[in-house]
């Protein structure tokens, strides 16, 4: 279980694989481990670099200072830390926010850019969702409530139709033994509320590409292709807001091509 220790917290991550260095950034409520399905399609190609961003997994404390930038700082000292001086990075929701700021950061040390379902926007419904998240999590609620109001976020309507699938995922997720706390997650959400959006205004000097899902509903399609303004994109057909779980071979297809050709 390697972490690094940096002054204000103790960073978790996980490598995994063999060649150029690929940094995998998780997004909102989710850490390292839920780069999973991804992992088969591309330990082969890559050596995999997976932090636990601040308020999540196993890094701790987990009300330590956090935001954007402190996230892709963290991220820029994991790399040094391992001996890298360049990487490829991609970045899942939050994750894109977070990959963004480490090519604002420091282009030089990043070699290309991936965002998955992520884009440069806020949208405050977004916020409102997670506010009340937290809030049911904050309840007497039974523990899977939230989950139940989260997931159809996630999943397609057809994720549903499969019988027991929504249970399995939800009986999954309780029996995470890292899983987030409602006071970390409410961190996170500040952290998130309170970013500054200048880092977010000028389109990094890197090569930068977004892989995009059809049925997204935190982060609809045609509104994510107006903020990413130019920037390439790939859309996964038929995927909700995490093409990387629904469609990993995809997902992984699409990082690959792009990252051989820079």
């Amino acid at each position: 279980m390697p972490d690094l220790d940096l002054p204000d917290v103790t960073l978790h991550y996980e490598v995994i694989g063999n060649g150029p260095p690929l940094m995998l950034i998780a997004g909102m409520l989710s850490d390292s481990a839920s780069w999973a399905p991804l992992v088969p399609f591309l330990s082969e190609h890559f050596t995999l670099i997976c932090p636990d961003n601040r308020t999540t997994g196993r890094t701790f404390p987990q009300d330590a200072p956090a935001s954007p930038k402190i996230w892709a700082e963290d991220a820029l000292a994991l790399l040094a830390h391992l001996g890298h001086g360049t990487c490829h990075v991609v970045g899942h929701s939050l994750g894109g926010y977070i990959a963004w700021a480490m090519a604002s950061l420091a282009p030089d040390r990043v070699q290309s850019c991936t965002m998955v379902a992520s884009a440069p926007l806020s949208l405050f419904r977004n916020m409102d969702l997670f506010r009340s998240l937290v809030a049911i999590r904050r309840s007497d609620a039974p523990p899977d409530t939230w989950l139940r109001v989260f997931l159809p976020w996630i999943f397609t309507p057809e994720f549903y139709q499969t019988p027991g699938a929504i249970d399995a995922a939800i009986a999954q997720s309780l029996a995470y033994p890292h899983a987030q706390s409602a006071d970390a997650m409410a961190h996170q959400l500040t952290a998130v509320a309170t970013a500054d959006p200048a880092l977010f205004q000028a389109r990094p000097d890197v090569p930068m590409q977004a892989i995009l899902a059809e049925k997204d509903l935190l982060i609809p399609l045609d509104l994510a292709q107006q903020a990413l303004n130019g920037i390439p994109t790939e859309v996964v057909s038929g995927c909700g807001h995490a093409p990387h779980w629904d469609a990993p071979d995809q997902v992984a297809r699409a990082i690959k091509r792009f990252t051989d050709s820079h």
